[in-house]
């Protein structure tokens, strides 16, 4: 390089070197927040199984430009949520009642392992912390308040999962029950059974306190157990209502 076309080619800034390493930072932050809220949307029921999502509606409503919910899409379809069909658009996903149950079969083994080793190894801050919870969960059964009730039930689970200190077990449950979601809340549609899971929840939490772990693994087995039935019931019924309302509009 000559001495002339070096003078004119001006040092970069240590700003102008930032820059472009705080606008990833700062599109990698949008995006992750428009994923969780079109995650909630798809967790509260407000975006359902087979609804079609399109990039310009979504944007308009969050208020952001196209990209982060183009980049959001990506993420949801890994995870399981949505699914992007060629030459069709983006559509939350239908998981098929034969798949969850398969996931609710890994769960069962996980939680039960999450079970046994939190009934060693959790610290008295991470009961206490399960503990509060728990109460929270039943404040919220008490006051029929079923959306709190659900995001309380996911936290409860994931803090479990999350204090038996294994990494890939964390990424793992994740990525299955975000695609259980929607099987979950049905779950929770009837009073009846969030009584029913909620006292679940106290045997949970009293056998991780007792300390023993075989205990413990069968309380979140049996759980996860009762759930999978819980969500055999719920889609039969589901299914039923469905075909007596198509019949009725048939006539």
């Amino acid at each position: 390089m000559s001495i002339e076309i070096a003078q004119q080619v001006a040092p970069l800034s240590s700003a102008s070197l930032a820059t472009p390493t705080i606008s990833m930072l700062q599109k990698h932050s949008l995006t992750g927040a428009v994923q969780q809220e079109i995650e909630r949307l798809i967790n509260v029921g407000e975006l359902g199984p087979g609804d079609k999502l399109t990039e310009a509606s979504l944007a308009e409503r969050l208020g952001v430009s196209r990209g982060p919910v183009r980049e959001a899409f990506r993420v949801l379809e890994e995870v399981g949520l949505v699914q992007l069909e060629k030459n069709r658009g983006v559509y939350v996903r239908q998981i098929p009642l034969e798949e969850a149950l398969e996931i609710f079969d890994l769960r069962a083994m996980m939680e039960a392992y999450v079970g046994s080793t939190l009934a060693v190894n959790a610290s008295e801050e991470q009961l206490a912390q399960l503990h509060t919870l728990v109460v929270q969960m039943e404040h919220a059964v008490k006051v029929e308040d079923e959306a709190t009730y659900y995001r309380l039930n996911v936290e409860f689970h994931e803090a479990m999962v999350s204090y038996a200190g294994n990494k890939k077990l964390i990424g793992m449950y994740r990525k299955l029950t975000r695609e259980l979601s929607l099987f979950r809340r049905r779950n929770f549609s009837d009073h009846a059974l969030l009584v029913t899971s909620v006292n679940e929840h106290r045997d949970i939490l009293d056998a991780i306190g007792s300390r023993n772990a075989a205990k413990a693994a069968e309380a979140l087995r049996q759980h996860v157990l009762m759930s999978r039935e819980r969500t055999i019931r719920n889609y039969v019924k589901a299914t039923l209502n469905k075909s007596t309302a198509l019949g009725a509009v048939s006539l």
